[in-house]
């Protein structure tokens, strides 16, 4: 992957829960970050995007990093706007060099 393709700051969350409450007994969970890397963020043309309609997908936007440890359940904050990621998708050559995303358009539901 050329790294000129990487344009975007993107920075990668995942849902943690958290420690008991020891007053109310309620375990608080948020969104934690686990980094900010440098990525492609892409919307879908037009034609990927009917196509994925077709299968009622809603993946919007596929976003493109080097490798990390990125799951599905995970999501993705670029220029405040929040994606969700719907898999993860490695290189097809050897499978360690990038990842690509396809994702939704998130809401801040923390």
């Amino acid at each position: 992957m050329r790294s000129g393709k990487l344009r975007h700051r993107v920075t990668i969350q995942r849902y943690e829960k958290g420690a008991q409450d020891p007053i109310t007994g309620d375990i608080t969970s948020e969104w934690v970050d686990l980094g900010t890397v440098w990525a492609s963020v892409e919307p879908l043309s037009v034609r990927e995007f009917i196509q994925s309609s077709a299968t009622q997908s809603q993946v919007t936007t596929r976003i493109t990093m080097r490798k990390r440890d990125v799951r599905a359940a995970d999501r993705i904050l670029h220029r405040g706007q929040i994606f969700n990621v719907t898999g993860v998708l490695s290189d097809p050559v050897s499978g360690l060099e990038y990842v690509t995303l396809p994702c939704t358009e998130g809401v801040n539901n923390g």
